[in-house]
């Protein structure tokens, strides 16, 4: 999946706008875009590589606690 940045976006609020949340997400793209960490701000129209929806949210496994029962 291919961001395309906005003029004066960062990398943190263009995936924030595309997915909702930050949570682990700026980590891994920066893992597919090393050389955006050096861009504070990115350029208007630069193209941020992200992996399928399907690789990105992996369900997490929740347990409840029950007070009383």
């Amino acid at each position: 999946m291919i961001l395309t940045a906005m003029q004066d976006d960062t990398l943190d609020a263009l995936i924030y706008r595309e997915y909702g949340t930050t949570e682990g997400l700026v980590e891994l793209a920066l893992e597919y875009n090393p050389q955006l960490a050096d861009m504070p701000i990115l350029e208007m129209g630069q193209q941020v590589e992200m992996p399928d929806d399907d690789d990105i949210y992996t369900p997490i496994a929740t347990s409840t606690v029950q007070l009383w029962d």
